[in-house]
């Protein structure tokens, strides 16, 4: 049991970073097709075999203890590595962009080998999916106000990339102009406006589940192909070399940057003026490889 809180609080520690996916740590663990099935019993029908059965049955149906482990793991992820992985994106970001590069690149390969019988036409979604990530991570974000319908709206939408290898949720807020307004309620604990987000959340995770569980019943190995083009396209999200060319100032008056470019390590040092630490950003990008591999053999091991 312990495995899957250890699980579920990788995926919370990934959900923060912006660029990387919950979903991607859940399919390299073992769990994703558990966690979409689990999730997609939750319906209208729930209320039928409580009446018939009683709680027992539902919680049985919907693999009760198995989605409270996880999601006790990704909350405690949240509420405790937020502050963590801000100062750390903020202090040494070409490393910690390099773990998450070579932890995507790492994760591809497993995510392709669900495809259960390759066929030529995979290819066609395999360029779907890589193009639309790709058009996903370069769109100028968007300024919104932190209202109440507007953080259940954004919550809705963000939670969607918890089960999508290679689309981030932090992202998605980032590109709404959420993100500072969230993670400012996760570190002050505003109950209030982490209540809205979270509806939003579980409205959203339930309707968008409903229909990923019904495509991978019916058309797995081109679902399967559709994510590994997603992942592939994410790539460029988590470049660790970045220029930032465009800032917008938060409600606290702190300068958040909002248009990127990526740069080779030597165009790196020419425009920042700051080392582009390559041997460190390698040697955590091989690390973040590693750690997949170790990762799936764990979920392997747990399922047999």
């Amino acid at each position: 049991m312990w495995k899957i809180y250890l699980k579920g609080f990788a995926m919370g520690a990934a959900d923060i970073v912006p660029g990387v996916s919950g979903g991607t740590i859940a399919f390299i663990t073992g769990i994703y097709e558990r966690l979409i099935h689990a999730i997609a019993q939750v319906s209208p029908g729930l209320f039928v075999v409580w009446r018939k059965q009683g709680f027992l049955a539902v919680w049985q149906k919907v693999d009760g203890t198995f989605l409270l482990l996880l999601f006790a793991g990704i909350l405690t992820s949240v509420f405790s590595l937020a502050r963590l992985i801000s100062f750390l994106l903020a202090q040494y970001p070409s490393l910690i962009w390099g773990f998450f590069f070579g932890l995507i690149v790492g994760s591809i390969w497993f995510v392709a080998k669900a495809i259960r019988k390759k066929q030529l036409n995979h290819i066609i979604y395999l360029v779907f999916g890589i193009v639309a990530a790709y058009a996903i991570t370069t769109m100028s974000p968007s300024v919104l106000q932190p209202s109440f319908p507007n953080l259940f709206i954004c919550g809705a939408i963000a939670i969607c990339a918890m089960v999508l290898p290679g689309v981030s949720g932090s992202f998605l807020l980032l590109l709404l102009g959420m993100y500072t307004p969230v993670l400012d309620a996760v570190k002050s604990l505003d109950v209030v406006a982490l209540s809205v987000f979270a509806s939003g959340c579980l409205v959203g995770l339930i309707a968008f589940t409903h229909l990923l569980n019904w495509l991978l019943a019916r058309f797995h190995d081109l679902t399967m192909a559709v994510l590994t083009g997603f992942m592939i396209g994410a790539l460029s999200k988590v470049w660790p070399w970045k220029y930032t060319t465009e800032y917008r100032i938060d409600q606290h008056g702190a300068s958040i940057p909002v248009v990127q470019k990526n740069l080779w390590p030597d165009r790196y040092e020419a425009f920042t003026g700051e080392p582009s630490m390559l041997g460190g950003v390698l040697a955590l990008a091989i690390a973040g490889a590693v750690m997949v591999i170790i990762l799936e053999k764990i979920g392997t091991g747990s399922q047999k």
